[in-house]
C-alpha cells in the first residue's frame, strides 16, 4: 500500500505550500524508498541462506522504525495537502509533509548503507 501511495503521489506536484509546483521531489523520494525496499528484501532473503549470523545483521532496528514513522506521517500530511485546502492545516501539511518525506528518504538510504556495511563481510 505504501508503494502504491508513493507512486500515485508522484503523479502530480505538491499543490500548496512553499514547495508548490516542485514536480521532482516526491518522485525522487519515491524511487529512493521503493528501491531500498527491493534491495533490502533481496538482501534479507540472501542473508537467510547464509545462516543466523547474517540474518541477525539485517534484522529490523530502530532506524527502520523511525523511517517508517516519518514515512507514514509524511504520507498522511501529503494526503491532507492534496485535498486542495488553503486552510492553515492544508498549508501546514503541504510544508511538513514533503519535509518529512525527505527525512524518510534520508533515513531509508542511511539504513540501507548500514545493512550493506554489516553484510559486506559475508560477500
Amino acid at each position: 500500500m505504501v508503494s502504491t501511495l508513493l507512486v500515485l503521489m508522484s503523479t502530480e506536484p505538491i499543490p500548496t505550500g512553499p514547495l508548490a509546483g516542485v514536480d521532482w521531489l516526491v518522485p525522487v523520494c519515491t524511487m529512493v524508498i521503493i528501491g531500498r525496499e527491493i534491495t533490502i528484501s533481496a538482501l534479507r532473503e540472501w542473508a537467510a541462506t547464509l545462516g543466523s549470523a547474517a540474518r541477525g545483521v539485517v534484522a529490523v532496528n530502530n532506524m527502520g522504525k523511525w523511517k517508517t514513522a516519518a514515512q507514514m506521517t509524511s504520507l498522511t500530511l501529503l494526503l491532507i495537502a492534496r485535498d486542495g485546502s488553503s486552510s492553515n492545516l492544508g498549508v501546514l501539511a503541504a510544508t511538513a509533509g514533503p519535509a518529512l518525506l525527505v527525512v524518510s528518504a534520508y533515513l531509508t538510504l542511511s539504513s540501507m548503507v548500514s545493512y550493506l556495511r554489516a553484510l559486506w563481510r559475508f560477500m
